[in-house]
């Protein structure tokens, strides 16, 4: 968001919390994408505020919700308020608790490892439809092969990002192994870190596909404590979500910090992991 929209949005979540008889003084604007992450203080609730186009939101209430009846480790709505998603102004806003980061707390690989294996128990059991992950590359590779919304990209890379992108997403789909609903984007970035343990949050990206995938996503480390996990479909898996994220931060519309670099450097990390692939499918 941007400018008189973001003070928009954080209007309209201040304004809703209030009506819900919370005490709302000030407003801390932790994260600005495409939706807007503030601490709601002295009531201390964090609100995300997206327009209201944005249909995920209620997806995200539920399945929060199910998943904490559960026991699993994910972020909890506030429990002074009806757990719903709440609309004003055109905007849809969301109230979670808010969790105080442990100081100087790392999340050891076992841990995150152990932490995700239990997400994924409480998650096989759920009946939520949802996309596949291979949509979601298709979704990369349509922004790759769109010159108009990737105007730097070399043709070189795009060539390679294409062809990463298509063969490894019918590499991993063709394996034909198990399958279950995924966090899809368990990165450290959605991992908070708390006196309760590691705890998932943004659960909007959700796809189905294999375990694998998601960790794709956590520090390398993790995969080695994660129990039963394929190394060898792992290690496509990776090579897979680096295409992606660097497809991304070449979107003409992308917002991460130092974006461009990141995807130079990303680009470079694909080719020496095809290098070292001698499976002709990674190549094309």
């Amino acid at each position: 968001m941007h400018g008189a929209e973001v003070r928009r949005a954080t209007a309209a979540a201040r304004s809703t919390a209030s009506s819900l008889g919370l005490t709302v003084d000030d407003a801390i604007v932790l994260h600005d994408s495409n939706k807007l992450t503030l601490r709601l203080l002295p009531c201390d609730v964090l609100a995300r505020v997206a327009p209201e186009a944005d249909q995920v939101a209620r997806f995200e209430v539920d399945l929060a919700q199910r998943l904490a009846a559960s026991g699993c480790p994910v972020g909890t709505l506030d429990p002074r308020v009806q757990p719903r998603v709440h609309e004003r102004d055109g905007f849809v806003i969301t109230l979670w608790t808010y969790y105080e980061p442990v100081p100087s707390a790392e999340v050891s690989p076992a841990d995150y490892a152990d932490a995700l294996a239990r997400l994924h128990a409480g998650m096989r059991g759920l009946d939520v439809a949802t996309p596949h992950f291979t949509d979601r590359v298709e979704q990369a590779q349509r922004l790759v092969a769109d010159r108009d919304r990737t105007p730097e990209l070399a043709d070189a890379d795009r060539e390679l990002l294409g062809r990463t992108l298509r063969n490894l997403s019918r590499t991993i789909g063709e394996r034909g192994g198990t399958e279950q609903l995924l966090h899809g984007e368990p990165h450290p970035g959605n991992v908070l870190t708390t006196r309760h343990g590691p705890l998932f949050i943004d659960l909007e990206t959700c796809c189905r596909g294999p375990v694998e995938f998601d960790l794709a996503h956590a520090p390398e480390a993790a995969g080695e404590h994660y129990p039963g996990a394929d190394q060898d479909l792992l290690r496509q898996c990776r090579i897979l979500v680096l295409a992606m994220i660097t497809a991304w931060r070449w979107d003409r519309g992308d917002q991460f910090p130092d974006g461009r670099r990141l995807g130079r450097e990303w680009l470079g990390q694909i080719r020496a992991a095809l290098a070292r692939d001698d499976g002709p499918d990674t190549r094309g």
